[in-house]
């Protein structure tokens, strides 16, 4: 059988982890597609393709549903010969939908759905849409339990899940860490991270209100923030906040790095403090090089997350309860040293990029047998 032509579209400005995800998937699969890749030109993912091996085209995107860029999709469709495309970002739904019509050829419409779905899609819009799909990937179960819930079986097309997962990533030796520990100007102090946009979702403020409990109990602790700041306003608010708690030494916002295991295993414990965050990436990244983690009990990490087992969960945006967990944490180094090794194994098992990239493969050529 010919290598099957797979065009991975993904038109989002930002960057985050499913914008991340389309750019590793689009790579990974070259060894068993012929891949060709699209994204928005001038937006933040376009650099992640620029000066690499990988074919990709950008085009110039105004809005969520762009009939021009329908046209020019349309058309790449049927230069590139293009067997199935594969999307990411929910608004390019319509764009493909639309570049389905006006295009000749006729390729098999996936959808890695990475958002949560709350609400019924029983409207002639949306039921006109998932009849040109063939076949949506959740990232997790119960995004595929929401999914069934929310689209009628009649218009419904098949549901995988299929997790996202990580890359194998070097163990750093420890004067590596203890060299960047003196970087960061950390001595012997507790360090909490967080990596996620600098955006009110995400849940810093709920681990600056922890920190002051810990810092009240005289424990010596640093906060590394690491991300995109994305809304300004909530920046302030955070600077504020740190300010009033006088935490400015104990609190430091480094940015986005690009390096993000190096980071991580130089902390003690990892937080994720989403409300409801759809799967959960640095969990696994995390674990994966062993540094312990703290999540909020929703979502996807109750899917990564055995309680007690191979990390910590807390109650949603309760920051009385994540600090009893930091504070666990902090006094129980045996017990944290062994869910940390727990999860490592964990994610190494059910969270391989590798094993997760090979069942794509096979899932999207799936649609064409």
């Amino acid at each position: 059988m010919a290598r099957l032509n797979l065009l991975e579209l993904c038109l989002s400005p930002s960057l985050g982890g499913l914008e991340l995800y389309m750019m590793h998937a689009a790579k990974a699969l070259c060894n068993d597609f012929n891949v060709l890749s699209l994204v928005a030109q001038g937006q933040q993912l376009e650099p992640y393709f620029e000066n690499t091996e990988h074919r990709y085209l950008s085009i110039k995107h105004k809005g969520d549903s762009s009939f021009a860029s329908a046209r020019k999709l349309a058309k790449i469709i049927d230069e590139h010969q293009i067997d199935i495309i594969h999307i990411h970002w929910t608004s390019d739904l319509l764009t493909s939908v639309m570049a389905l019509l006006m295009s000749k050829g006729k390729p098999k419409l996936v959808q890695s759905r990475h958002m949560n779905m709350t609400r019924f899609k029983n409207d002639i819009y949306h039921r006109y849409l998932y009849k040109k799909m063939d076949m949506i990937l959740t990232v997790t179960s119960q995004l595929a339990d929401q999914v069934k819930k929310y689209i009628p079986a009649s218009i419904r097309p098949r549901v995988e899940t299929l997790y996202i997962g990580s890359d194998e990533v070097q163990v750093l030796d420890d004067d590596v860490i203890q060299a960047y520990k003196k970087e960061l100007g950390v001595t012997d102090e507790f360090i909490i991270g967080m990596v996620g946009r600098i955006e009110e979702a995400k849940g810093q403020y709920l681990l600056i209100e922890a920190v002051e409990r810990l810092k009240a109990d005289g424990i010596k602790v640093k906060v590394f923030f690491v991300g995109h700041v994305m809304q300004e306003a909530y920046l302030k608010t955070l600077e504020t906040m740190i300010k009033d708690k006088g935490l400015e030494k104990e609190i430091i916002f480094l940015g986005f790095t690009k390096q993000p295991h190096r980071f991580m295993q130089t902390c003690d414990v990892m937080v994720l403090a989403t409300r409801c965050e759809t799967f959960g990436l640095v969990l696994i990244e995390a674990m994966q090089v062993g540094t312990p983690v703290i999540a909020s009990k929703s979502c996807g990490p109750l899917e990564i997350i055995e309680e007690g087992k191979s990390g910590l969960l807390f109650e949603v945006g309760q920051s009385d309860d994540l600090y009893q967990k930091l504070l666990y944490a902090h006094e129980n180094t045996a017990a944290l040293e062994a869910m940390a090794n727990v999860g490592k194994e964990r994610a190494e098992t059910l969270f391989s990029s590798k094993k997760q990239f090979e069942k794509l493969s096979e899932l999207l050529q799936g649609t064409v047998e």
